[in-house]
């Protein structure tokens, strides 16, 4: 009975779908909050790592939504007449995976290139050391906002209007790390913080003490990326040599073999 239902309810929708009563994508934006709830914690700061602010991360989250009901509506009606509860449940999960896939693609692009994106927030602080010591960190921060990375431009306007609002805390500050989690944030915005609630009289020390600590987090991420940078010609080079090495016993093989022939 449950199968006839399944096949029916297929049947249905394939014909709302071709007569343009139903489009996925108007499901998709009827239920929005529910696909919502679907989203990786992180998946905002990976579109951002990849693509700055061309490109909006609820965009691509729902052109993953809409691929993997394609994928899911598409089996279902093509195996509807061989339908049972194992295979709906197969096809669910492949549905699934073609919704991960997106997630797993920009992520990947992330480990691919940790090294240069975790090194552009010190880079940055780094940079503003002149402005802050002749404004506070939220005007140095204004002043310097064309020429932060593009990646956290929306993230450090967000925190200035909410200090500009009224909000003296460090949670401004954190919700920052949160937004961009690269190496360190924490550590950095926790500096920030002090940094901006420091008086007058001791600015210049503060302000040493900053750059000394940010100037260490810089070297740690340059020994990271020339550490990642011999890792991989280690492995290139082990890599070219497990070759080598094969391809010469394939040959004495060979070799061996056309003596005993002979």
């Amino acid at each position: 009975m449950q199968l006839e239902i399944i096949v029916i309810a297929v049947i249905v929708f394939g014909i709302m779908t071709v007569t343009g009563q139903l489009s996925i994508t108007q499901l998709i934006s009827d239920n929005q909050s529910i696909f919502l709830k679907l989203k990786e914690k992180d998946w905002d700061f990976f579109v951002r790592a990849k693509y700055g602010n061309n490109m909006n991360p609820d965009v691509l989250f729902f052109k993953r939504i809409r691929d993997g009901l394609v994928v899911i509506f598409g089996l279902l009606l093509i195996l509807f007449t061989k339908l049972n509860s194992i295979l709906v449940l197969m096809i669910i999960v492949a549905g699934f995976l073609v919704f991960k896939m997106g997630y797993s693609d920009i992520k990947k692009y992330y480990k691919r290139h940790i090294a240069t994106i975790d090194s552009m927030l010190p880079h940055y602080l780094k940079s503003i050391e002149i402005l802050i010591q002749h404004y506070t960190v939220p005007v140095a921060i204004g002043k310097s906002m064309n020429d932060a990375p593009e990646v956290f431009r929306d993230g450090l306007q967000d925190m200035i209007d909410s200090i500009n609002a009224g909000d003296d805390t460090i949670e401004p500050y954190m919700e920052f790390a949160r937004k961009y989690p690269v190496r360190d944030s924490m550590r950095m915005m926790r500096l920030l913080y002090r940094l901006s609630l420091g008086r007058q009289e001791r600015k210049q020390e503060q302000i040493l003490t900053f750059s000394r600590s940010i100037s260490n987090l810089q070297q740690k991420a340059r020994e990271t990326r020339y550490k990642n940078r011999l890792e991989k010609m280690e492995s290139k080079t082990m890599s070219m040599l497990i070759t080598t090495g094969l391809g010469l016993m394939v040959l004495l093989i060979i070799a061996v073999m056309k003596m005993m022939n002979v």
